[in-house]
């Protein structure tokens, strides 16, 4: 396995020199910033990616002023409330993608959610505070307890609302094989357990997050 520094070297050269690769290279927030985003907007976002997860993410991005409105600004009070009639109602709106099994993954998350904020005081706050050294144990909470966040819907979702994490994208998997970590696209709770440690390895030699290693793990392919 080659330190960071070497894998950067390798990124940089693909991306035309370091100061290029840094400008592609974006921090994770803060905890104290991820506990300042409000629940509802967990919920929205969680929902986001599990409905483009498989579908045309453009597609479901032009479609999100019908899902917010169709969804009542995904208040978690309210979705986790949804009843029978709700459902009915909301696999006949043609604001949203209707299909059942994900409309009914917003109340189960609502749920899961509203669970997370009786533990730790907000959604935010759980996030945010878990530790980036067992960030596949968070990615396996979210899989246990969450509805159709297992695989890279999760991992997207968190990353795109600023956690620290890393995404086994097609190039990330190839860097990581590549390294010798790994085989194939890790599945199982072994071959997640060897790219956590390794990426950890990572931030001890570079005192960078996930989400940058991530990102320059992607650029070295």
């Amino acid at each position: 396995m080659r330190t960071f520094d070497e894998i950067y070297e390798i990124a940089a050269a693909r991306k035309g020199g370091a100061e290029a690769l840094e400008k592609q290279i974006s921090p994770a927030l803060l905890a104290v910033e991820l506990a300042k985003i409000p629940d509802d907007r967990w919920l929205s976002d969680m929902t986001k990616r599990v409905f483009q997860a498989g579908f045309n993410w453009k597609v479901v991005e032009s479609m999100w002023p019908g899902f917010e409105a169709a969804f009542e600004g995904f208040d978690l009070g309210r979705c986790a409330m949804l009843h029978d009639e709700d459902f009915d109602r909301l696999v006949s709106d043609t604001r949203i993608v209707r299909y059942g099994a994900k409309i009914r993954s917003v109340q189960e998350n609502a749920v899961f959610l509203i669970d997370l904020i009786n533990e730790h005081g907000s959604a935010g706050k759980a996030f945010g505070k878990w530790p980036s050294d067992d960030y596949i144990g968070l990615l396996e909470l979210m899989k246990k307890r969450g509805s159709r966040l297992g695989g890279n819907t999760g991992q997207y979702f968190l990353r795109m609302m600023g956690k620290d994490s890393f995404i086994l994208s097609r190039d990330v998997t190839a860097r990581l094989i590549a390294e010798g970590i790994i085989d194939k696209n890790p599945k199982s709770k072994k071959a997640l357990t060897q790219v956590q440690h390794a990426f950890n390895t990572w931030m001890d030699q570079s005192s960078r997050g996930l989400t940058e290693i991530s990102r320059v793990l992607a650029m070295s392919v």
